[in-house]
């Protein structure tokens, strides 16, 4: 069996206990971190024995008077060495300072297990565009509401068709989609076009809170629950009464603590861990996933919160969307300090449209970045994506381009506006079914799932239009 070959993460950082603590989520992965007081004792490692087995570095913090400089020594002698920066400051300015000093990628303290590991994979990994920058795109989604989300295509605003009659309830939520899918982005708006808007939006993200601490965090816990418990902590449910609270990537709960969250949700009862007593509270529990859930997950609780599903499409799957998003993505860029007002072009469009966007609109967001950092003319065109241009066509990865986009919708895409495509992908008419379906789609969520107007505007009666959601399997968007 070959073996695999070593991979290390030169971490440079004078806190010894960050530096500890990075080697241990970096060890999860498989990563060998080796860690530096300063740049003098990371060069020597660098340039040592095992120098060449480094396949990134990381700075854990940013300085702006000499991170410039240590980026540079690093890169003397390794130029494509990827440099991940950890700053504690969120400004987009501080990024840019980074990314224009030479950094790889930005990311901001404390940050996610999930995302350190992800912002690796993605800066070893030379078929990747490297850095995707998930807290810049984060720092660029303005809340908007349901309605003005980006995106015309029938998949997405079906999906958010089920969001906005969610947001007439209390009931829990699951919203399903890949990383960068915007799942986040659609939980709050949920909230904010809910009665409990004014109320406290939480969440909580599962898979970076140990299994062993969860339920603390959920539910609270009493002075002496537990070793080290030497005060009572109150848990994100009751901080969240009277609003709601997001549970990212629900999936990876515990066992016993999907049982006592589907108990929470039933009773509205919270029960701290060692307290005898409860709380009760009134919290709308948003839940998200990469995935639909496992069949092994919790039959009650998945029923649950499970009973309304927002599932959103990757962005291979809406590429006519790519040319608002980018639009609106850049104007958002040109709010942010040392950014300028830029145009794209529809060369460029169409680049990015024929990519498949593994990281999907977060990803689309930092390559945004990026470009626009690059940027010394007033538009962005083809030659400021090469990269992208390349890995769509030469990778064999299925996520790695977009088939669906078509010679013939090309136009009426890069345009933006909204439409049903008549032809598959081998010239033959699409079945009638799936052409209805798609026109049903567009129109619920054009009128917001507005079902008797809906009706109304498609020539058709109400009770006609719920026999065709049920017929077309449609019975999400109803």
């Amino acid at each position: 069996m070959r073996e695999e070959p070593t991979r290390s993460l030169l971490l440079l950082d004078s806190n010894p206990e960050e530096r500890r603590l990075i080697s241990a989520i970096a060890g999860r992965a498989g990563w060998s971190a080796v860690g530096a007081a300063d740049e003098e004792m990371a060069l020597a490692l660098l340039q040592g024995p095992h120098g060449r087995e480094v396949l990134a570095a990381l700075l854990g913090s940013w300085d702006p008077e000499t991170s410039p400089q240590t980026i540079s020594a690093l890169r003397q002698g390794r130029p494509s060495l990827p440099v991940i920066v950890l700053s504690h400051g969120d400004d987009v300015s501080v990024a840019v300072d980074a990314m224009r000093a030479g950094a790889s990628d930005f990311l901001v303290r404390p940050v996610a297990a999930e995302r350190l590991l992800e912002a690796l994979a993605a800066n070893a990994d030379r078929r990747r565009a490297a850095g995707e920058l998930a807290p810049v795109s984060e720092k660029l989604a303005r809340e908007l509401p349901l309605e003005q989300l980006i995106g015309a295509a029938p998949e997405f605003r079906a999906a958010l068709a089920v969001a906005a009659k969610s947001a007439r309830n209390r009931l829990p939520v699951l919203i399903v989609g890949e990383p960068g899918t915007g799942k986040e982005t659609v939980a709050r708006a949920i909230h904010g076009a809910s009665l409990r808007a004014k109320g406290p939006l939480l969440s909580l993200d599962c898979k970076a809170v140990p299994p062993n601490i969860i339920d603390s965090e959920l539910f609270g816990h009493d002075k002496g629950a537990f070793p080290g418990a030497f005060t009572a902590k109150t848990g994100k449910l009751v901080h969240s009464d009277g609003g709601t609270l997001v549970l990212d990537e629900i999936g990876v709960l515990p066992e016993e603590t999907q049982e006592l969250l589907d108990r929470m949700l039933a009773t509205g009862e919270v029960r701290p861990v060692g307290l005898n007593g409860s709380y009760s509270v009134d919290v709308r529990v948003i839940a998200t996933n990469c995935r639909p859930l496992p069949d092994n997950f919790h039959s009650g609780l998945a029923e649950r919160i499970g009973a309304t599903t927002v599932t959103l499409p990757a962005l291979r799957d809406r590429s006519g969307d790519i040319p608002a998003l980018a639009r609106h993505l850049l104007q958002r860029l040109a709010e942010q300090t040392g950014l300028k007002e830029l145009s794209i072009g529809n060369d460029a469009l169409a680049v990015l449209m024929r990519y498949g966007w593994p990281g999907n609109v977060r990803q689309l967001a930092g390559v945004l970045f990026r470009a626009a950092l690059q940027c010394e003319t007033g538009s962005l065109t083809a030659e400021h994506f090469p990269h992208i241009a390349i890995q769509s066509r030469y990778t064999a990865r299925r996520t790695d381009f977009a088939p669906s986009v078509s010679a013939e919708r090309s136009e009426e895409m890069l345009t933006g506006a909204p439409g049903v495509t008549l032809y598959s992908a081998d010239g033959h008419l699409r079945p009638l079914d799936d052409i209805e379906a798609d026109i049903i789609r567009l129109a619920i969520g054009h009128y917001r799932g507005r079902m008797t107007e809906v009706a109304r505007r498609l020539g058709i009666g109400r009770s006609t239009l719920y026999r065709k959601l049920g017929e077309l399997g449609i019975d999400t968007a109803a």
